[in-house]
């Protein structure tokens, strides 16, 4: 059985870049979802997310494309929006994972309590088990820093010039 790693549990692990991503995720409505076609190709289409019950949440309309692609292969990328020009407040994220369908009634309620999608009764709803977090920023106007976070392991961080 394979080990899922919720927000949560990347939440307990590390905190701080927790906090740095929902907030990167938080200032704009409108991220960007990468998922692969049927054929392998990559598909990108706009997103909104939500982090509620400690966990992050992809909701979707019924039959969409993206919804398709993540039923039939559930890996993804979800780029936090950069926001207009190239300020970038707090870097720029993007989470990697399997998306986990929910068909559980209880927690779609939920779901649907907190974000009123245009059809409550009709609608993709997935959690997010992560594989990797990913964030890039300048440091001190010198150092380009990638961190990289991947469930078991330590946090890295690579500093280039």
């Amino acid at each position: 059985m394979t080990s899922i790693t919720d927000w949560a549990a990347f939440r307990r692990a590390e905190p701080g870049l927790a906090d740095v991503v929902e907030q990167r995720f938080g200032a704009f409505t409108h991220h960007v979802l990468a998922t692969l076609r049927k054929d392998g190709s990559p598909r990108t289409s706009g997103l909104e997310v939500r982090f509620l019950d400690s966990d992050l949440w992809l909701g979707m309309m019924p039959g969409s494309q993206k919804a398709r692609d993540l039923l039939r292969d559930p890996r993804f990328t979800l780029q936090a929006n950069p926001g207009p020009g190239t300020g970038m407040g707090g870097g720029d994220v993007r989470i990697s994972g399997r998306a986990v369908p929910v068909e559980d009634g209880e927690a779609r309620s939920r779901y649907v309590g907190e974000v009123s999608p245009p059809d409550p009764g009709a609608f993709h709803l997935f959690r997010v088990d992560l594989t990797e977090v990913v964030r890039t920023f300048v440091e001190n106007d010198e150092y380009l820093v990638v961190q990289v976070w991947r469930p078991g392991e330590e946090l890295r961080a690579v500093k280039r010039t």
